[in-house]
Formats: structure tokens, C-alpha cells, sequence
């Protein structure tokens, strides 16, 4: 058992004076059928319009088919060098493509880079094939990490986003905008995608015919100063859309747009999303790595009193103005069995705006507690009576 005593030094501020502007006031003049705007480290929501409406979505379902190979290539089920043999229902897919060949052989590398910057659906095809067995069982999973991740307005039918009824199928291809925001949110922390999706040009078969050069269709990557993903849509039916990442001094945002009416209206609205985020929040810094916040009592540790630091930096994304506003809150868990290391939480600290939730991080100790003895609990229980005795005269 063990209990905290906090120092003077409180991070706790003073009450709220004024209120943040909700979402729902935001006026953007957006031309898209739902757009939102989302802190990426919190997932807070400050821009949304018809968030959970379930849409056509395109080739932003590939976002979810380069999540789940990329998955598979951090357990080191699969790796980037293995060799990917195009199959003919691969070969026979239409739309944007880096036309395969029946029977063409290319390494998995090469065809994730065709998929997160051509947006070939041949190369989403036969890398779903070459992942599950079948386009149709890779649809299947796509389903299942969609019900894992929480999007509940998501259905797969493909890996590549191409209309099902063309493909001779009858299941949905679609997403809400805050499914697609909490699965780009997902997909920035998967290893190695984010260097896919920022990747402007690529030259496919470099060692043989050096065909096709491919350039991103997401043109914000180099428009817009801080755009380094995630990916592109269209169909008739879908329309424009995009789900693009941007970052600026620690600030990182997702922005979502679905049915736009063209590719201008598709970055005049993102753009519109990601200036409104830029300009009205900022990433405060709550406390640094490994600041004192309090120290805990170990009666059973050597030594019996530790300081309680935070495990990293802590920030919190607020409006511009609002950061003296922020108030904390420390938790102590209630019982900490010794030993105990610098890897153990032993609480967490809680940042709040008006009452209202934003972050917290874990709270760990500043050096390892060991296990004390027989002996040095006879010691300290003598220490302490001695103490108590001398206090009292």
C-alpha cells in the first residue's frame, strides 16, 4: 500500500474565464457532403458536418488495405522483399492502375508504393491476395480491423474502392468521415506508412522499363507547407474526397473531406479545414519529461519516499489563448507492490479545459524501488520511533 503527498508545486490553475468556440459554430462554407477536422494526438473534433453519415469512399479503402499490410510487416508475418506474383483477376482490374501483368513478379515493396501513390487498384488486389488468399477473405479482415478500431459506420467489399457493382459484387464500400479520421488516426502510428502516403513520385520496374512514373494524386503534399499524407479518392459515385495529415510545431491534424464536387473544390476545402486548425489551436506543453509532480510513500521499498515524474512530455492541444486556462488532476494508484521500476505507472496526470477532458499520460517513479529486508524494516521501524520520540520532547 503507499499513498501520495503532493508538493506545493501544483500544476493546478485558475478556473476557466471563457468558452471554446463547438465545433457546430465553426462556419467554413465547405461544399462537401461531410467534412470533419481532428486533433490527431487527442482525437479531439473541432470542425465537423454530417460526421457519421455512412459514404461511398473510393480509394481512401486502401488506407485501411496499407494499414493491414503494414501490421502484418511489423509482427514479421510477411516483409518488404517478398516477392508478389500477379495473379490474372489482379491483372484484369480497371481505373488507376500501374498495369500488372498475369503471371509479373514485384517485390511487396514496390507494390505498396503503387497503391499508397499511384492508387493502383491492380497493385491493392494483388497484395490483398497475397496477404489472405483471396480478395474477398482480405475484404473480410479489412472488416474485422474496422470492428477492432471502433469505425462503426464502415463496410469493406474490396481492397481497392472500387464501386462493388462493377466488380460483380452487391456488398458497400463505405465510411464516415469520423470513421475515416479515427482510421487515419490509427494508421499515423503504424510503422513505416507515413513514409508510403508522403511520398510525392515514384518510378515503378527501376531495374527494367522504369514504367510508370507515378505522382501522388494527393497534390497537397506539395502545396500545402506541413502535408505529409494519407490518401486520395474518387469515383462517380464517391466524388472527391481525401483524408489528408498535416503538422506544424507539434500540431498534427487530420482532415476529411467526402463528395466533393471536383478535385479544386476536394483542396479548397481541406485547405480551408487545415488553415482554420492552424490558426485557432496550438500544442501547449503541460510539463516536460520527467517533472516532479508529487512523491509517493513505499513502506515496504528502499527508499520508502520517491518522487512521482511524468513519463514523457506532456501536451495538450487547446485553442490559441487558452493555454493559462488548463487545469491537472493527479491520480495515485491505490496499491503498489514493490519492487517497482521506472517502467511501472504508478498514476497519471489528467489536463482539463472548463471541465472538459483533453489528455493524460502516465506518472512513473524517478528511480527504481527495491525490496526491503527484514533488517532494513527492523532499521527504519527504530528510525522511525526514534524520530517520533524526538518530536515529542
Amino acid at each position: 500500500m503507499s499513498h501520495i503527498r503532493l508538493r506545493p508545486i501544483i500544476f493546478i490553475t485558475a478556473a476557466v474565464l471563457c468558452f471554446s468556440i463547438s465545433v457546430s459554430a465553426v462556419e467554413l462554407d465547405l461544399t462537401v457532403k461531410a467534412a470533419l477536422l481532428m486533433d490527431a494526438h487527442s482525437g479531439q473534433i473541432f470542425y465537423e458536418k454530417d460526421i457519421d453519415e455512412p459514404l461511398p469512399i473510393a480509394s481512401i479503402s486502401k488506407l485501411m488495405t496499407l494499414v493491414l499490410v503494414l501490421e502484418a510487416l511489423d509482427a514479421e508475418k510477411i516483409a518488404l522483399s517478398d516477392v508478389v506474383t500477379t495473379s490474372d483477376y489482379a491483372a484484369s482490374m480497371g481505373g488507376s492502375q500501374v498495369w500488372l501483368e498475369p503471371g509479373e513478379q514485384l517485390t511487396l515493396q514496390e507494390l505498396l508504393y503503387a497503391i499508397a501513390v499511384g492508387s493502383a487498384n491492380d497493385a491493392a488486389v494483388a497484395v490483398a491476395e497475397y496477404l489472405a488468399g483471396s480478395e474477398a477473405a482480405f475484404a473480410e479482415r479489412m472488416n474485422q480491423r474496422a470492428e477492432e478500431l471502433g469505425l462503426t459506420n464502415t463496410e469493406f467489399s474490396n481492397a481497392s474502392g472500387l464501386p462493388p457493382n462493377l466488380l460483380g459484387g452487391s456488398g458497400r464500400q463505405v465510411m464516415s468521415a469520423r470513421d475515416v479520421a479515427t482510421l487515419a488516426r490509427h494508421a499515423l502510428t503504424v510503422p513505416l506508412l507515413l513514409e508510403f502516403v508522403s511520398t510525392y513520385e515514384y518510378t515503378m520496374r527501376a531495374d527494367s522499363t522504369k514504367k510508370p512514373v507515378l505522382w501522388n494524386y494527393n497534390k497537397l503534399l506539395r502545396r500545402y507547407p506541413g502535408v505529409d499524407g494519407l490518401k486520395t479518392g474518387f469515383t462517380t459515385e464517391a466524388g472527391y474526397c481525401l483524408a489528408a495529415t498535416a503538422e506544424r510545431d507539434g500540431l498534427r491534424l487530420i482532415a476529411v473531406v467526402l463528395g466533393s464536387k471536383n478535385e479544386a473544390s476536394r483542396e479548397s476545402d481541406v485547405t480551408k479545414l487545415l488553415n482554420y486548425g492552424f490558426s485557432e489551436y496550438t500544442r501547449h506543453l503541460v510539463l516536460p519529461k520527467q517533472s516532479v509532480v508529487g512523491e509517493i510513500v513505499v513502506p515496504k521499498g528502499i527508499p520508502e519516499t520517491v518522487n512521482v515524474v511524468v513519463s514523457q512530455d506532456f501536451f495538450v492541444t487547446v485553442k490559441r489563448g487558452e493555454q493559462a486556462q488548463i487545469s491537472t488532476e493527479i491520480t495515485i494508484y491505490d496499491t503498489l507492490s514493490v519492487p517497482i521500476t521506472t517502467d511501472t505507472a504508478v498514476g497519471k496526470i489528467t489536463a482539463f479545459l472548463d471541465g472538459q477532458f483533453l489528455s493524460e499520460i502516465e506518472l512513473i517513479p524517478e528511480i527504481d524501488v527495491a525490496k526491503a529486508g527484514i533488517t532494513d524494516l527492523i532499521i527504519r521501524i527504530f528510525q522511525h520511533m526514534v524520530y517520533q520520540l524526538t518530536e515529542g520532547s
